[in-house]
């Protein structure tokens, strides 16, 4: 299969090119040279694409990501890296569930305000002391 430009690359992953750049930049991905202005890709990085999309849907930086790829630029995905990733997102899921919970009673709540109701003043509470996860912060103990 012949190389692929960057506009097909990036119509092809669904990633602008300046993300292309940017993985270039990272190490994360290398093109092969240049036809005028416009880079050239081996076709294979779009399976390497897709193991950094599902990588960053997973919730793995891209420096993680990064470690995954040997120096030739094959997968070498750690194991307990995954496992360690699996937990954490159980734990994540196991939060949200807990905060969906918590905001469907608020809605529902017959209390004549959510400040008086026992439910939400513990989820505020619990907000307060840093124990309700809120993305990009970290749960304490977590």
């Amino acid at each position: 299969m012949a190389e692929l430009d960057i506009a097909e690359v990036s119509h092809r992953a669904g990633v602008p090119a300046s993300t292309l750049r940017y993985y270039e930049e990272k190490g994360l991905i290398s093109s092969t040279g240049r036809r005028g202005l416009r880079r050239q890709y081996d076709p294979g990085v779009l399976e390497r694409l897709a193991l950094i999309a599902l990588g960053r849907t997973a919730g793995f930086s891209l420096d993680e990501i990064a470690l995954m790829f040997a120096p030739d630029g094959q997968p070498r995905i750690d194991r307990q890296m995954l496992a360690a990733k699996a937990d954490e997102l159980d734990r994540r899921i196991r939060e949200l569930g807990v905060l969906r919970d918590s905001l469907r009673h608020a809605a529902a709540c017959p209390a004549p305000s959510h400040m008086e109701c026992p439910t939400f003043r513990r989820l505020l509470d619990a907000a307060a002391s840093g124990g309700v996860a809120v993305p990009g912060r970290r749960v304490p103990g977590g």
